[in-house]
């Protein structure tokens, strides 16, 4: 799909909220009282959608109605949050969104909704940590190592990530700035190949997130050299972090968030953020997602709203310095 026409074409979609900005209160009453829409603006099979199914089902039962995934993937997740941004502000039509939700306003020029106005936060369900790997066979056997590498010989390494603005290239670019270093960025349409070229050593080295490749780290077919985390990371606790290996306050991760449509009623905001809380304390949920490298939160809505306000502001930084022109 063009996302610059796709943007252009839909940009008018949502004049015709304003009458529906303000949800009566009378909505909350007996909420839920049918099924939930819960759009997931990614592919299935992707970390978001994965968490996003986990934690449906428990937030299902806990308020007594099924929550059904809806997948609506493509245009970097636009089209699947405009609809969301597009619905009824009464609870029954919820998404999951991950970082790219921040980052989408620094890569676009003309977006169809605004990323903070026109939503509601209502809980950061959790963070997916990224992890710095090379392949089982590199010269490079610390973060140590290849930084040092780096420095002697700037433009000589490559590092790879899943696209141009995507959370992987965003975790490089801040290393680049935080380490003083030059690598070459190397995007990919996608993680799958970049994970096959970077085991085969065709690519130096690689942000990847930790569910994708623990499976790979703990076989032995790629090293982890640093996570991006300013804490170690439970399933790899023999991994130091970047801040370890002499990276400054080097802390980058991947975030998942529940979010809702702009004036969404305080009181269902309350509902679904408290059941949320309890769904990333549920047994089953964290023994699900925990050794896939999850890091459970569910934090409230004002903590949701200011992790999305301050991630906005730290992209917009990251992608001047990265000299990426807006869409």
């Amino acid at each position: 799909m063009n996302i610059a026409r796709f943007l252009a074409g839909c940009t008018l979609a949502l004049s015709a909220l304003g009458a529906l900005s303000q949800a009566p209160a009378a909505w909350a009453a007996g909420y839920p009282d049918r099924q939930v829409r819960l759009i997931v603006p990614t592919s299935p099979g992707s970390t978001a959608d994965v968490v996003a199914r986990v934690v449906a089902e428990n937030l299902g039962k806990q308020l007594g109605q099924p929550m059904v995934v809806e997948n609506l993937s493509g245009a970097a997740g636009i089209p699947g949050t405009r609809q969301l941004v597009s619905a009824r502000p009464d609870g029954y039509t919820l998404a999951i969104v991950s970082s790219n939700h921040a980052i989408n306003p620094s890569l676009y020029r003309s977006m169809p909704y605004d990323s903070q106005r026109d939503v509601t936060p209502i809980s950061v369900i959790g963070t997916t940590p990224l992890v710095l790997v090379v392949a089982k066979d590199s010269p490079y056997r610390t973060a140590a190592d290849l930084l040092k590498a780096a420095k002697a010989e700037p433009g000589k390494i490559n590092y790879g990530s899943s696209g141009t603005g995507s959370v992987l290239h965003l975790a490089g670019e801040l290393l680049k700035s935080k380490a003083g270093v030059d690598m070459v960025h190397i995007p990919y349409r996608g993680g799958s190949a970049l994970v096959t070229d970077v085991m085969s050593g065709q690519v130096q080295t690689a942000f990847l997130a930790v569910p994708s490749v623990i499976a790979q780290i703990q076989a032995g077919q790629l090293r982890a050299l640093a996570v991006s985390t300013d804490k170690r990371v439970p399933v790899l606790p023999d991994v130091p972090t970047l801040a370890e290996s002499g990276v400054g306050d080097y802390a980058y991760d991947a975030w998942i968030a529940l979010i809702g449509p702009a004036g969404l009623p305080a009181d269902i905001v309350q509902k679904l953020q408290a059941a949320t809380q309890q769904a990333m304390r549920d047994k089953t949920v964290l023994n699900t997602l925990g050794p896939q490298g999850f890091v459970a939160m569910g934090g409230t809505s004002e903590q949701a709203a200011g992790t999305l306000s301050a991630e906005i502001a730290k992209t917009r930084s990251l992608v001047t310095a990265a000299g990426i022109t807006p869409e």
